[in-house]
């Protein structure tokens, strides 16, 4: 078979197979993952019921294709922003900021019984570790170079900028959300951290009364 006519058919069989998993997860957010059928799903795509058995056995492994589609796309992209940044203060900077805005637009995207049934899946919590090690790798770097408090370790810092990010997806907006990832990364900075032993003393430290002194006239 030419090879021109072979990479046609790869691009139209990719065509599909990207109708099929969008047009299933858009149903799934409608109507319930309970509630789409094959049937459904062929008929929104344009293709008949066999042909789409030809792709997936039934409407659970769409979805879950569709997910895992999500997450590779987004880890490459985190990686392609970190890549594109020099000094490991500003990669972190720039991962973390898009990682808010990623976790922001897919808020909502689907109902509570989609997301429920997504989370089941193994590739969450893969996913999960890469975002982990890659927040963890760079804020070791960064810690080397003096730009990250060094008080608490890296690996503990990762997993604080992933809760603490997650938040995103309830904020109104992205200006808010890149206030969230600014405030995070001031945390990580340690801008405004106390030690532990001079938080200590200042609560032993008595009262300043400066400018409240009575000055008695004799």
């Amino acid at each position: 078979m030419p090879k021109l006519w072979t990479e046609t058919i790869e691009e139209h069989r990719r065509t599909v197979r990207d109708a099929i998993l969008n047009t299933t997860a858009e149903l799934a957010s409608e109507r319930g993952v309970r509630s789409v059928t094959m049937s459904q799903i062929a008929e929104q795509v344009g293709i008949g019921r066999a042909t789409l058995y030809k792709y997936f056995p039934d409407v659970e492994t769409i979805l879950i294709a569709w997910h895992d589609r999500q997450i590779t796309g987004h880890l490459e992209y985190l990686k392609e922003v970190r890549d594109q940044v020099d000094g490991a203060g500003e990669r972190l900077e720039a991962v973390l900021e898009a990682f808010a805005l990623i976790s922001h637009q897919s808020h909502g995207h689907h109902g509570t019984e989609m997301a429920a049934f997504l989370h089941q899946d193994e590739r969450v919590a893969r996913a999960q570790q890469q975002l982990h090690d890659m927040f963890r790798d760079l804020l070791a770097e960064g810690v080397q170079a003096g730009e990250f408090r060094d008080d608490v370790t890296p690996d503990e810092l990762a997993t604080y900028c992933l809760h603490a990010l997650s938040a995103a997806g309830s904020l109104p907006s992205k200006a808010a959300v890149r206030r969230l990832a600014a405030l995070t990364l001031s945390g990580l900075r340690g801008a405004h951290w106390v030690p532990e032993s001079r938080s200590r003393a200042a609560a032993h430290r008595p009262p300043h009364h400066g400018h409240h002194t009575r000055h008695l006239e004799h």
